[in-house]
C-alpha cells in the first residue's frame, strides 16, 4: 500500500512539473471598477482574448471589480493585482507623487502597457445658444459637473485654456452629470461639461429631447497648448453617429483622459509580452468588443500614457514596428539603446 502511494505521488509530483503541468499556469488578475462602467467589460474583453491561448502561454488572466481608478494603481503597486485600469491623469499624479500620492512621493515601480477607449470631455449646448467654441461660453449658464468629480476639474482646463474663469466670464452650475440632460431640456443651463466614454445612455436624453442640442468641437490654439502642458490629456473625437439626433453632421473633435492599462515592474515581461501580443494582435476583434472602441487606432493606444512602458510590452512592440509611436521619454534610458531609441 504504501510502496503504490510512492508511485502515486512521484506521478504526480511529475505531472505539476512537465511543461503542461498545472502547477505552471499562472493566474493573474486585472482590477477595473463597477461592473455598470465601461472599465468592467474592458478587463473582461482582455481576459476573453488572452484566455483564448491560455495553454499557450500557461496563463488565466480573471478580472475583479473595484473602486476604480486609485484603487487600482495602489493595489497594483502593493502586488494585489497584477494589472488595474486607471485614467490617463491618475497615472500621471501617481508617477509624479501628487493628489492622493502627494504624501507617499512619486510611485517609481508603476508601469504603463497601453491605453484604451478615450473618456472625451463632452461639451453639449443649446443650439440656439450660439455656442460653436468653448469661447462662445462667456455669459453663458454651464454645468461643470460636482464638487470632486474629475469632470469639474477637466472643465476647469477647458475654461482655462479658453481664457474663461468659471466665477467671472460664465455662470457656472455645479449638478451631477446625470443630472445636466434634464437642466438643459427645461432650458435652466445653456450647456454642460460631461468626460464620458461614448456612446453614454445621458448624451443620448441630452441629444433626444424638445430642445434642439449640438455638441461642440473643442479645438484650436487653446487645446493644442492644453495638450503640452497636461500630458495625460489626448485627442479624441464624438462619433456622431452614437447621438443622431443632436443637429452635428459629422464626427466631434474634442480632447480627453484615457483609460490606461497598467501593471507594475514586479510583474513579469512573459506575462506582459503575452497580454500585448494577444490584445493588438488581435485588434479587430478587440474593437467589436464595446462600442467604446470603435475610435481605436493601435497609435492611439499608445498615447495618453505617463508611466514608463513596461519591458515585456516593450519586446512587443519593438516586433510589431509599433515601437515608432511611443514617445522616448516611455522608454527607460537603459532600454531605449536595446529598442532603438
Amino acid at each position: 500500500m504504501k510502496k503504490l502511494f510512492s508511485i502515486l505521488l512521484m506521478g504526480l509530483i511529475g505531472l505539476m512539473f512537465t511543461p503542461n503541468g498545472f502547477c505552471r499556469t499562472k493566474f493573474v488578475t486585472i482590477g477595473t471598477g463597477g461592473v455598470t462602467g465601461v472599465y468592467y467589460p474592458t478587463g473582461g474583453a482582455i481576459s476573453r482574448i488572452v484566455n483564448k491561448k491560455s495553454k499557450k502561454y500557461h496563463l488565466k488572466v480573471t478580472v475583479e471589480s473595484t473602486g476604480g481608478s486609485v484603487y487600482n494603481i495602489n493595489a497594483v503597486l502593493s502586488g494585489d493585482l497584477e494589472f488595474g485600469i486607471a485614467q490617463s491623469d491618475r497615472q500621471y499624479q501617481a508617477w509624479h507623487g501628487l493628489a492622493e500620492w502627494k504624501e507617499k512621493g512619486p510611485q517609481k515601480n508603476l508601469r504603463s502597457v497601453f491605453s484604451i477607449h478615450p473618456e472625451s470631455i463632452t461639451l453639449v449646448a443649446r443650439a440656439d445658444a450660439g455656442i460653436n467654441s468653448p469661447a462662445d461660453l462667456k455669459g453663458k449658464r454651464v454645468n461643470l459637473g460636482n464638487p470632486g468629480s474629475g469632470q469639474l476639474q477637466n472643465s476647469r482646463d477647458i475654461l482655462a485654456a479658453f481664457g474663461l474663469d468659471e466665477h467671472k466670464d460664465i455662470k457656472a452650475e455645479y449638478a451631477k452629470a446625470v443630472e445636466a440632460p434634464g437642466l438643459l431640456q427645461d432650458e435652466r443651463i445653456d450647456a454642460f461639461f460631461y468626460t464620458v466614454g461614448h456612446p453614454n445612455g445621458n448624451i443620448k436624453e441630452a441629444t433626444s429631447g424638445r430642445i434642439k442640442v449640438k455638441i461642440v468641437p473643442i479645438t484650436g490654439e487653446p487645446v493644442e497648448k492644453l495638450l503640452k502642458k497636461y500630458p495625460y490629456y489626448a485627442k479624441s473625437f464624438i462619433p456622431h453617429k452614437f447621438y443622431p439626433n443632436a443637429v452635428n453632421t459629422e464626427d466631434i473633435p474634442t480632447i480627453g483622459v484615457k483609460a490606461t492599462f497598467i501593471t507594475s515592474k514586479k510583474v513579469s515581461p512573459k506575462i506582459v509580452y503575452a497580454i500585448t501580443k494577444e490584445v493588438f494582435d488581435n485588434f479587430e476583434e478587440f474593437k467589436k468588443l464595446h462600442p467604446a472602441y470603435a475610435v481605436l487606432t493601435k497609435k492611439n493606444m499608445l498615447e495618453g500614457l505617463t508611466a514608463p512602458i513596461h519591458r515585456g510590452a516593450l519586446k512587443y512592440y519593438k516586433e510589431s514596428g509599433l515601437i515608432k509611436y511611443i514617445k522616448t521619454d516611455l522608454i527607460l534610458p537603459r532600454y531605449r539603446k536595446r529598442y532603438g531609441r
